[in-house]
């Protein structure tokens, strides 16, 4: 069973780019994050003509979170339990993002993740995005305690590098978000909690990165980010046998689809 994580920065922009590479790659089941559009708007007959049943969370053109399977997709939840509200504008009433989406796809519980970015330290954006990784720490164990049979992967964009290797250079993201303390320390939670990251072994040492900007050659340069990450709990963890960031799907060109996300998909097989 071959399970993905794909910030797809809209699936309006790159529903063929995408199910191309799902057939191509023989993807079991896909968690898309930054879908970008509300579900009415998401374009289903791409996926349902390769073989994917699609459940997806999406409010409006920012955010959201899908789940394509292949191999059922039952019990679709939209959020976790306990997931912190946000709000801007006074007028308009907090309300939860669709940022959290599970599904159990052939007896594994995927849960498709779009954490806050954080904007910027001290923003309130910021404190959300903290308190949000807080309360899907609380759930997740809760999750592992109440079934430590259970097989749970939490993959998606964590907008967090939790280690000073997963950044092309710590001097230019200095004091900036995804790699200050209280965020590392929040991810690092979650691992305490009962979850690995199951394809760091696979894919060890520095520069070895899933997000890279468009802008100044960033790609080409290798000057990215390792923000992406499937976090399995132990019956997950131990089904594990290959793991690998697919950079190629970073690349444009006349053998790829469309322009591409600015993110590379995360790959797994279960044994």
């Amino acid at each position: 069973m071959r399970i993905a994580t794909w910030n797809v920065n809209s699936i309006r922009a790159r529903a063929e780019r995408v199910t191309d590479w799902l057939q191509r790659a023989d993807v079991d089941v896909l968690a898309m994050q930054e879908t970008k559009c509300s579900d009415d708007q998401f374009p289903m007959m791409p996926f349902l003509a390769a073989g994917y049943e699609v459940a997806h969370c999406g409010f409006n053109q920012w955010n959201g979170v899908a789940i394509a399977s292949r191999v059922g997709i039952d019990d679709v939840e939209v959020g976790f339990e306990g997931q912190p509200t946000w709000g801007d504008k006074p007028e308009v009433e907090a309300a939860a993002e669709a940022r959290a989406l599970g599904a159990t796809c052939a007896g594994v519980r995927v849960w498709s993740l779009y954490v806050p970015n954080g904007r910027f330290v001290g923003s309130p954006h910021y404190a959300y995005k903290l308190d949000w990784l807080a309360a899907l720490r609380d759930t997740a164990h809760k999750w592992v305690s109440d079934d430590p049979s259970a097989p749970i992967a939490l993959v998606g964009d964590w907008n967090i590098a939790p280690t000073d290797e997963d950044v092309w250079s710590v001097e230019f993201y200095q004091d900036s978000t995804h790699v200050t303390a209280p965020e590392r320390a929040a991810f690092n939670a979650i691992v305490d909690a009962g979850f690995t990251d199951v394809v760091r072994p696979f894919t060890p040492g520095p520069s070895v990165f899933t997000y890279w900007d468009y802008t100044q050659l960033r790609f080409p340069k290798n000057r990215g980010m390792r923000i992406d990450f499937i976090l399995g709990s132990p019956p997950f963890a131990d089904r594990v046998v290959h793991g690998e960031i697919v950079r190629d799907e970073r690349k444009s060109g006349k053998d790829r689809i469309g322009s591409p996300s600015d993110h590379a998909p995360v790959l797994v097989e279960l044994g």
